[in-house]
């Protein structure tokens, strides 16, 4: 079943302890004014390959940002569907997968290992007065009359599975779940500005059920025959390069490029927003051209911030971005 109860601890780091072969998790002493927390990353996998994917935004923007700094410090439940707060690496848009590498936790030499990255803003976050800390994760606690057994504080409390919670192979697969995904995010309110930290397993798929989190199969799409080029999957080299959200005048566009070298039939593709809506698209963008589409659904491409996810027409995902109000100008397209 789904972990619960899924949220998002907004907190101030005060202290923190580096992952070891013993207790292979990054833990961080939190405080939220009136409780203590602590947050248990994971920095090895308890299966193979143990190093973990890692990914670090230094720029964070995100439509979903715009709405955490009026949460209350503590711990927010968060519902696990779409056009919310909740995470999911593959539905939400919040980075590329391809920029996620493995990271050993325990390399020797100085800021290399997975340790050392958590730790580089972790202590950033503890030695700036208004940084704030959003986990992203899964709470246990309060427990009553017990220690916490890293800080010693009580009653013990805290929040873990900080990393990416659908697609898990084997016993894992029970905590499936969509828009249940951990993470975290750090505000830097005096720079306007957000870090984001994201962490899967290399054993967890990247295509999974839209209902149980469960993964799927993958297929092959069609290029359009007789360009005499083998064929080649489309989502790998169908982009989303641009998008006008606020026309002068016509309809909403979204601007496809096709970097693969043969044509790519979009028959029975789609795209979607924050909320699932999709917008069906046909046509045939031909190899290193790019294709503007007409959403003729006004509204679709919403001015407050939105993402937008390109769905092959299996529905799964073949590329997706994101875009906060503050890209949004009227007539000007937003570059991705």
């Amino acid at each position: 079943m789904p972990i619960h109860p899924y949220g998002v601890l907004k907190c101030k780091a005060i202290d923190r302890r580096l992952g070891t072969n013993q207790n292979a998790h990054y833990q961080v002493h939190v405080s939220t004014n009136e409780e203590n927390f602590r947050i248990a990353v994971n920095v090895k996998s308890q299966l193979n390959p143990s190093e973990l994917l890692y990914c670090t935004i230094e720029h964070f923007q995100h439509v979903m940002t715009a709405d955490l700094p009026a949460l209350p410090f503590g711990f927010t439940p968060l519902a696990s569907k779409p056009d919310g707060q909740a995470l999911d690496y593959i539905r939400s848009n919040l980075f590329d997968r391809r920029d996620m590498v493995p990271l050993a936790f325990d390399i020797p030499g100085r800021d290399n290992d997975l340790n050392e990255k958590l730790d580089f803003y972790i202590r950033r976050a503890m030695e700036t007065d208004d940084s704030v800390l959003y986990a992203f994760g899964e709470r246990w606690g309060p427990e009553q009359g017990k220690e916490d057994k890293i800080f010693g504080f009580e009653p013990g409390n805290g929040i873990h599975n900080i990393h990416m919670n659908q697609g898990n192979s084997g016993r894992f697969g029970r905590d499936d779940g969509v828009y249940q995904d951990g993470g975290l995010l750090l505000h830097f309110p005096s720079e306007d500005r957000w870090i984001a930290v994201f962490l899967a397993f290399q054993s967890q798929s990247w295509h999974t059920d839209d209902q149980s989190g469960h993964a799927i199969g993958t297929s092959e799409e069609e290029a359009v025959p007789d360009t005499g080029v083998a064929p080649v999957p489309a989502k790998e080299g169908i982009r989303i390069a641009g998008a006008v959200v606020l026309p002068e005048d016509g309809a909403e566009t979204v601007t496809l490029l096709n970097a693969t070298n043969r044509a790519v039939d979009l028959t029975e593709w789609a795209i979607a927003n924050k909320a699932k809506r999709r917008y069906k698209l046909q046509g045939v963008i031909r190899p290193g051209q790019f294709m503007s589409i007409p959403v003729t659904e006004p509204g679709f491409l919403r001015d407050r911030g939105d993402i937008i996810t390109l769905l092959d027409r299996n529905g799964l995902k073949a590329a997706g971005v994101s875009y906060t109000r503050h890209q949004v100008k009227r007539g000007w397209t937003i570059l991705f």
